[in-house]
């Protein structure tokens, strides 16, 4: 039996490229992996940065809230995932980051998106 987590998390990724590209941005991978981890999304932003887009998804804050779930030790992991695509894709952008975006349901049944840029920087 498929896990309802999973599907709920896909659902937050879609709505965050979703938003993204109606901001001007566009996404190249979604669930890009490698021996270091996996990206939720790999996006070029508005001014031609490579950014890694790790998605957080929270229904109660019983756990913390979804910008507790990204630590130190995270960012490493996905900060060389994000340098092995650059590599592997031959990227020549302007900048590599890494954006966290938090995805809360509201009360209203529709979801409240936040973007943290460049949390690799923290």
């Amino acid at each position: 039996m498929p896990d309802p987590r999973h599907h709920l998390g896909q659902l937050a990724e879609e709505a965050c490229a979703a938003w993204l590209m109606s901001i001007g941005w566009r996404v190249l991978e979604r669930r890009w992996r490698s021996g270091s981890g996996e990206l939720d999304l790999i996006c070029l932003d508005p001014g031609g940065a490579l950014v890694g887009v790790e998605v957080k998804l929270r229904r109660t804050r019983r756990a913390g809230s979804a910008a507790e779930a990204v630590d130190r030790r995270r960012v490493v992991r996905l900060r060389l995932t994000l340098a092995r695509y650059a590599v592997e894709a031959r990227s020549h952008a302007s900048e590599l980051r890494l954006d966290l975006v938090t995805v809360t349901p509201t009360e209203s049944d529709q979801w409240r998106l936040a973007r943290f840029p460049g949390v690799d920087a923290w």
